[in-house]
């Protein structure tokens, strides 16, 4: 049985929704940010990133940098930037990219599902990540961003989800810089789908492992004392079903190989020339060095292990570790990742302009494959799965 919580959203005034909602934190960086949000003085990003508020120079953890998120966010507040509802609510949330779209339930789960595992992980969370989302979290009073959650469908849900979108007109319907339509409604009648997902026997995390850790070390925190309330023990999450889910490849590049790599490779692979820079099947991975794209097909593994069977594991097993000695990719600075939107012509410019030496392209993990490992109380390898569409912040802002 999962837990969902209705909340009293702060959310933006109709006519400024544009303006406030960015992208989620963790997909820029602070000179990206600080592009973003030029000439912008009411995008989130002042509240995720609130670096960009103050000098080049100052340490991402330093005391003012958490202190300035929570005044930006304070400030929107009494402006009346960002209005809370009278009233605990839920939302759907629809993002349309093209031809794919997907709709999930915008409400929060229980810190205690998670720490429970009803809401289930794949990956390995960072100390330090972590340290800065808590600090977040804790000097805001608040859950800024909401995490992206996954279920196997239940019909219920999607009846209910399907009438509720025929009942009313979005709050929010908007284009994104991006091309992504983003559309929100308000659900009226929250007890229904409250009693549905008490169905669901477990929710997987897609996207946010570091917020939903971070939101459990602050109810942890928090229950020691007398806060006052227990809105801190639930986080804001976009729960969508498992069928409308899409992820892309998440590619690797590698800073410097070793002298004649294509030579190594040749011995240990067959090494196929001049191929489409798109793996077309699982198993098989494309290599760009040189201006020159190549082909091979990963070893499989006998052990019936899931996570052994993994493009991502194959890989490190076959070719990272044994033929370019990385042993931890979370830590060894030759690798670095590539979101697979960014296409394939990034990574040959990363190679082309000298700043790598070797590009990865990979075929994505399946939505299957991240449940499987789920199931089985396993974690993937770091950057092993990308989603698109990303959820936009500032679009419902969980305080306690």
């Amino acid at each position: 049985m999962v837990i969902i919580h209705p909340f009293k959203a702060w959310r933006p005034k109709s006519e400024l929704v544009e303006e406030i909602a960015c992208v989620p934190y963790d997909v820029i960086d602070t000179h990206e940010a600080r592009k973003m949000a030029e000439g912008r003085p009411d995008s989130f990003l002042h509240v995720i990133r609130p670096e960009i508020d103050l000098p080049e120079e100052t340490d991402l953890y330093a005391d003012e940098v958490y202190k300035t998120g929570a005044y930006n966010l304070k400030t929107m507040r009494d402006r009346g930037v960002l209005v809370q509802d009278e009233q605990p609510g839920i939302y759907l949330y629809q993002q349309q990219m093209g031809t794919h779209t997907q709709t999930g339930l915008f409400t929060c789960v229980s810190v205690r599902d998670y720490d429970e595992n009803r809401i289930l992980k794949h990956e390995l969370t960072r100390t330090d990540k972590e340290d800065d989302r808590t600090r977040h979290i804790l000097t805001q009073r608040a859950h800024a961003e909401p995490v992206m959650l996954t279920y196997k469908p239940n019909e219920n849900i999607t009846r209910l989800t399907n009438s509720a979108l025929s009942a009313s007109d979005p709050v929010y319907s908007f284009t994104a810089s991006d091309g992504v339509i983003h559309r929100v409604w308000k659900v009226e009648q929250t007890d229904a789908f409250v009693q549905a997902f008490r169905e669901v026997e477990k929710l997987y995390v897609a996207d946010g492992h570091h917020r939903c850790k971070s939101a459990s070390r602050v109810a942890e925190l928090l229950r020691e004392g007398d806060y006052g309330n227990d809105e801190f023990e639930f986080f804001p999450a976009v729960i969508i079903p498992m069928d409308e889910m899409r992820i892309l490849s998440y590619n690797r590049i590698i800073k410097t190989v070793p002298e004649g790599f294509p030579e190594i490779l040749q011995k240990n692979f067959e090494l196929r020339k001049d191929v489409h820079p798109v793996p077309a099947r699982k198993g098989s991975v494309c290599l760009y060095m040189a201006g020159r794209w190549y082909g091979i097909d990963l070893p499989g593994d006998a052990t019936g292990d899931i996570l052994n069977q993994l493009d991502v594991s194959r890989l490190h097993r076959h070719l990272l570790l044994p033929l370019l000695g990385i042993e931890n990719q979370r830590t060894d600075p030759n690798i670095g990742f590539v979101g697979g939107i960014r296409g394939t012509e990034e990574l040959e410019q990363l190679v082309d302009s000298g700043k790598v030496q070797l590009a990865i392209s990979m075929y994505s993990t399946s939505i299957e494959e991240l449940m499987a490992v789920a199931d089985n109380d396993q974690l993937m390898p770091p950057k092993s799965t990308w989603f698109e569409p990303k959820l936009r912040s500032g679009l419902l802002v969980h305080t306690f």
